[in-house]
C-alpha cells in the first residue's frame, strides 16, 4: 500500500515537518473518482495533557508522590543548634493567653453587679408602699401643660377623734419596736394540765431581734405562759379543755408568740385599725400574738399591776383561740369579764367608741357601766 505526505507543524518547536500517511482505501483499490474526492486523513493521535499539578517535562515526578519532609541532616562535626531565646511574657499577656475572652467579660460582670446592688439599695430605701407593689395613680397632661382647675372636688370624711385616755400605752421600760418579722421556738414541754376535755397543744415563740433584757428572756416569758394556762382560774376550770405545751409549732393547735409592735401592726398579723397598741389571735396563721409593748408597759386600767395584766393578755387571746368573742362590762363595779377589751379600758363607754370605729359585730353598748380589771375566766376558783 502506498503512502502520501502531509505537511504539518511541530507544535513544541514550531517547525514544519512532513509526515507519511496511508492512502484512502478506495484510492488504493483503484476505484473511480480519485481525482474528484478529498482524501480522508485520519486524525493525528495527540498525547493526553498532563494531569493538573504534574511537574513540567524534564522534572523529577517524586515531588508529587512523596510527602513533604525535612531533608536537612547536620554534618557530623556540626554542633547542635542553640534553642531560640525565650521571650519574657508580661503578666497581662499571660492572663489573656490563659483565660482568653473571659478577661474582657470580668469588667462587664463587675459593672452589672454594682448596678444590681444600687438597685436593691434603692428598693430598700423606697417607701413601704412602693416596695409592696402598690400602684400610685397620677395624671400627666399629654402636652405637658398645667392641669385645669377641677370642676368639682370631693368632700373627705373627717377622721374620728378617739380621746380614750385609758387606751394609751402607759409610760414604762424600753422595748424593741421592730424585730425581724420571724420567730424562734422556745423549747420546752409540759404535762397535760386540766381534768379532761379537749386537749389543746401550744408552742411558745419569741420574735427574732428582740432585746431580751426588756422582757426577761425567752424562758421567763415561757414560764409566765405555762403558769397562767395551768392555773385553775384559767380556761381549764370546768374540765371542758386541757392544755399541754410542746416544742413543735407545726403540730401545735396554736402558738403564743411575743411580737414587736411593728410586726404586730402588719395586716397579715394583727393590723392597726385603731392607733392603740393591742394583742390579737390570728387564726389564719395560728398565732396568739402578744404585743411586746403591752407586755413591757401593761395597760392604764391595771394601775401598774404588770403581772396581772400579763395574765389577762394570755387568757384573753387564748380565749379567742377557744372561739370566745368580746363582751362588755355586765355589772357596774364588778370584775370585768376576761373577754372584755381591758387593754383599752374597763368602761363600756370607752370600749363602745372603739367598737364603732372597727364596725365590730360584738359591739359593747355605751351604757356607762365601769368594771374592775380582771385576768381570769374563773376568778373565784
Amino acid at each position: 500500500m502506498g503512502y502520501g505526505t502531509l505537511d504539518a507543524v511541530d507544535r513544541p518547536t514550531g517547525q514544519a515537518r512532513r509526515e507519511r500517511v496511508p492512502p484512502h482505501p478506495r484510492a488504493a483499490a483503484g476505484g473511480p473518482g480519485r481525482a474528484g474526492r478529498t482524501t480522508q486523513i485520519p486524525p493525528r493521535e495527540r498525547p493526553l495533557p498532563p494531569p493538573r499539578g504534574a511537574p513540567p517535562p524534564g522534572h523529577d515526578r517524586r515531588w508529587r508522590e512523596e510527602p513533604l519532609r525535612a531533608g536537612w541532616r547536620p554534618e557530623p562535626d556540626e554542633p547542635p543548634a542553640e534553642p531560640p531565646e525565650r521571650r519574657e511574657t508580661s503578666l497581662p499577656r499571660q492572663i489573656i493567653g490563659t483565660y482568653g475572652w473571659r478577661v474582657y467579660a470580668l469588667p462587664v460582670l463587675l459593672v452589672l453587679t454594682v448596678l444590681v446592688g444600687v438597685d436593691v439599695a434603692s428598693e430598700e430605701d423606697a417607701p413601704a408602699e412602693a416596695r409592696s407593689g402598690s400602684l400610685v395613680s397620677h395624671y400627666v397632661p399629654g402636652n405637658g401643660a398645667a392641669m385645669d382647675a377641677p370642676v368639682v372636688t370631693e368632700d373627705p370624711v373627717e377622721p374620728v377623734k378617739l380621746d380614750i385616755p385609758s387606751a394609751k400605752l402607759p409610760a414604762g421600760g424600753d422595748f424593741t419596736r421592730k424585730g425581724k418579722g420571724s420567730w424562734h421556738v422556745v423549747p420546752g414541754k409540759t404535762k397535760r394540765v386540766g381534768s379532761g376535755g379537749t386537749l389543746y397543744q401550744y408552742a411558745v415563740e419569741v420574735e427574732d431581734g428582740i432585746d431580751p433584757s426588756s422582757y426577761g428572756g425567752d424562758e421567763a416569758f415561757a414560764k409566765v405562759v405555762d403558769a397562767t394556762l395551768a392555773d385553775p382560774r384559767s380556761w381549764t376550770y370546768d374540765g371542758s379543755v386541757s392544755f399541754q405545751r410542746i416544742s413543735d409549732p407545726d403540730a401545735a393547735d396554736f402558738t403564743i408568740s411575743l411580737t414587736t409592735p411593728t410586726t404586730n401592726h402588719r395586716p397579715d398579723v394583727c393590723g392597726y385599725t385603731i392607733k392603740f397598741e393591742a394583742s390579737c389571735y390570728n387564726s389564719a396563721i395560728g398565732k396568739v400574738v402578744i404585743n411586746l409593748a403591752r407586755w413591757v408597759r401593761g395597760a392604764m386600767a391595771f394601775n401598774a399591776d404588770l403581772g396581772l395584766y400579763r395574765q389577762y393578755a394570755i387568757n384573753h387571746e387564748v380565749g379567742h383561740a377557744l372561739s370566745n368573742d368580746h363582751v362588755g362590762c355586765a355589772k357596774d363595779g364588778e370584775l370585768a369579764p376576761v373577754m372584755m377589751q381591758q387593754s383599752f379600758g374597763v368602761s363600756n363607754d370607752y370600749v363602745a367608741k372603739l367598737n364603732r370605729v372597727m364596725s365590730s359585730e360584738d359591739a359593747v353598748p355605751s351604757d356607762g357601766k365601769v368594771c374592775r380589771p380582771n385576768a381570769w375566766p374563773n376568778p373565784t376558783a
